[in-house]
């Protein structure tokens, strides 16, 4: 029941662009900007030579610590509006590309940020974070997102998401139309749809695979190996299956279950030379041009993608086809993500909560959540915000529809996206069998979940 009142928040949500506010909300969480003026000099010479405690104002500095490297330049200009409404409070946004292992050190050496967007489980279990449960913009928040952004074990909120996303398969409209090709919902018509294309358009690369970015490799075990356990049990009970490490559901190293048949499904991409050659060496950005420039007929990638694509080419909007993963295990069903995106945390350990709160609470107006949805392509999880947000609004409805939708995966702090996705390096240049990948792939997995529950 979770999961279909959740669906049918999102399809609902992606088919109007987004939920109508009842009314105007006032951003009560945003605290006002008052500048304390200069107090007339006291009678006495100390407290003329130096001004009282409340009558200064300490300069701030916030970290802001990301891996969501598409929005770097516009959280810049972001907070230098802030900072022009704030001059005693300053941001310092740091990306690192492979951020959920850099927080790591972050965090043991006390170079902790004071906002960031990495969030994991285990970190939540640890105190990492700031109760962002009392905050009043989630009366804003769309509640299916809401329900996402809550801790299984709690029930309370430690991060907020200002966006909803969605992953699959994107797909070149153009080339399908002219081949005669649908849409694949199964293996079988998946793989049909790569020969095709390799057999009739040869100077055509039928899927393309940024294999040098670990974490897009990684997102394919979320989404598609992932995505056979969480169309099974649904996603609280997929969600408390990966917390808990509850290995009877997970089934890592079962032949034939979602993290076997993947590997042995990516290898047959390989082996067929459906996929690029120079996998292990493509970068996300070879991806998005060849995908943009139509010399790819298909890639998959979140939505945080489209912006890039249309800046690339705008006038591939048009051929821009979009569907769920198809099915690898035979007898399930295609799965689309569908889930909370852009998500912001506070740490505990920040020294100006108060501070960080009010960077939030900029970040959060509706204006602003509207340039950000609209940069960035994806739906306002804010339900005071409209976007015109992107052309694939109404494939985004029907791939909700036609595939059981699922959320990201929480994963063990020590074996994130970019982890897995490197195993998944390791397979595409021969160090393992699908067995034996499925195998290597629940050692690490156990490993790194049990390094943190000891």
């Amino acid at each position: 029941m979770v999961l279909k009142r959740w669906s049918l928040l999102l399809c609902l949500s992606l088919m109007i662009g987004v939920l109508a506010a009842c009314g105007s909300n006032n951003d009560s969480e945003s605290s006002s900007n008052s500048s304390t003026s200069n107090t007339s000099p006291s009678a006495s010479p100390s407290a003329a030579a130096e001004p009282s405690a409340s009558a200064k104002q300490e300069k701030v500095t916030l970290k802001f610590f990301t891996g969501k490297v598409e929005t770097v330049e516009l959280i810049n200009e972001m907070i230098k509006a802030f900072e022009s409404e704030n001059p005693n409070i300053k941001v310092e946004q740091e990306y690192q590309k492979d951020a959920s292992n850099v927080i790591k050190v972050k965090f043991a050496s006390g170079d902790v940020p004071d906002i960031t967007t990495v969030y994991a489980q285990d970190y939540v279990d640890q105190g990492k974070y700031l109760d962002l449960s009392g905050e009043a913009f989630w009366s804003r928040v769309l509640p299916a997102i809401k329900e996402l952004n809550t801790d299984i074990k709690t029930g309370k909120q430690f991060r907020a998401a200002t966006n909803v996303t969605m992953a699959g398969i994107f797909y070149n409209k153009k080339i399908f139309d002219e081949l005669g090709l649908k849409e694949a919902h199964t293996w079988e018509e998946f793989k049909s749809n790569l020969q095709v294309i390799k057999d009739k358009k040869p100077d055509i690369t039928p899927m393309f695979l940024a294999g040098k970015e670990s974490w897009t490799l990684g997102h394919l075990i979320e989404f598609m190996a992932h995505g056979v356990i969480k169309q099974k049990y649904g996603v609280t009970d997929a969600r408390k299956a990966f917390i808990n490490n509850e290995a009877d559901k997970l089934q890592f190293d079962v032949p034939g279950e979602g993290i076997e048949a993947f590997a042995a499904r990516l290898l047959e991409l390989k082996n067929g030379k459906l996929i690029n050659k120079d996998v292990l060496t493509a970068t996300y950005d070879n991806q998005k041009e060849a995908f943009a420039n139509g010399q790819t007929a298909i890639i998959s990638q979140g939505m945080w993608v489209l912006g890039d694509l249309l800046k690339l080419n705008p006038a591939i909007a048009g051929d821009i086809g979009f569907s769920p993963f198809p099915a690898i295990v035979e007898g399930t069903k295609p799965v689309a993500l569908s889930a909370e995106d852009s998500v912001y945390a506070i740490t505990s350990e920040s020294k100006h909560p108060e501070e960080a709160k009010k960077f939030l609470a900029f970040l959060f107006k509706p204006e602003n959540l509207k340039s950000y949805s609209e940069f960035l392509k994806s739906p306002p999880a804010f339900t005071d915000v409209t976007a015109d947000w992107g052309p694939l609004k109404d494939q985004a409805a029907a791939a909700l529809q036609s595939g059981v939708n699922i959320a990201f995966t929480d994963t063990p702090s020590g074996f994130s996206g970019d982890d897995s996705g490197r195993m998944v390096q390791e397979l595409l240049a021969g160090k393992y069998t699908s067995t034996e990948f499925a195998t290597e792939y629940k050692a690490a997995w156990d490993k790194a979940w049990n390094a943190t529950n000891k």
